[in-house]
């Protein structure tokens, strides 16, 4: 028998928000979650803002998300090096939001003899800082990546994400990178913990088939794709696995979360 839904996991960008903009349901689901007492995370790959920057950001868009209510793939990536290789070194291709998270965790940031090559994603990737990602991978720096996604959302368009540019350096090196954010099951299980939640009481909504469908697929979740970002609707059939629920936004996940009941 098939346990209720009660905690939930949700992608942002695409699910929630267009870049800046809310998606329409948004608002009222998360009341939804907030009216029936079910645990939620902001689960998102996108590693360039702090949790304080997309809260702000958020906000100014509509919804009021706490900080403890976010966790990104920096700050996986960051938890995830800080366990392997406490108070390490790391050369570091990326923004605030992965730059803060890896001092917080207690590395140094340098591009001499680093542990880490660590790539995360930037609008303003420079060939330079690849070129010395390259050159410190080829002497020994083990190389991360904060996720997978070949490209990101923009107002004009896709843009180049963390995915490209680490195909790009394996190219160079033939050093594959060690992926930290989904679909890795390691960002799933971090984020369970941090609600307290288990994978069989979980749903995972996401835009993304190969990323946030499959993570929560491999994490044992229930699975929830919305068509209102990268995924498009003639592309679904095309993956070897589904989701467990296709909707086409957010709005409709209102019915499977009443569906699941509220909290006792």
């Amino acid at each position: 028998m098939t346990k209720p839904i009660e905690s939930w996991l949700l992608d942002m960008d695409g699910v929630l928000v267009h870049e800046d903009v809310v998606i329409d349901g948004a608002v009222d689901f998360l009341a939804s979650l907030r009216e029936h007492r079910h645990p939620f995370l902001l689960l998102t790959n996108n590693s360039i803002f702090t949790r304080r920057d997309l809260t702000a950001r958020l906000r100014l868009a509509g919804l009021d998300i706490a900080e403890e209510s976010i966790y990104t793939s920096a700050l996986a990536t960051a938890q995830f090096l800080s366990e392997q290789r406490p108070d390490g070194t790391a050369y570091v291709i990326g923004e605030a939001g992965l730059t803060t998270a890896m001092h917080d965790a207690g590395y140094v940031m340098t591009s001499r003899e680093p542990d880490y090559v660590v790539l995360g994603e930037t609008r303003t990737y420079s060939f330079e800082a690849i070129t010395r990602a390259i050159q410190l991978i080829e002497s020994g720096a083990r190389f991360i990546a904060t996720n997978p996604d070949p490209t990101g959302p923009s107002a004009d368009g896709s843009l180049p994400a963390t995915g490209s540019v680490a195909a790009l350096i394996t190219r160079a090196t033939g050093i594959e990178p060690y992926f930290i954010g989904k679909p890795n099951p390691l960002m799933m299980r971090s984020a369970l913990n941090r609600l307290g939640a288990h994978s069989e009481t979980t749903a995972m909504v996401g835009d993304r088939m190969e990323t946030d469908v499959l993570s929560g697929l491999e994490a044992g979740m229930r699975t929830v794709l919305v068509l209102t970002g990268s995924t498009r609707p003639n592309q679904v059939e095309r993956f070897p696995y589904r989701a467990n629920h296709v909707y086409d936004s957010i709005a409709d996940v209102v019915e499977l979360l009443n569906t699941s009941g509220a909290r006792q």
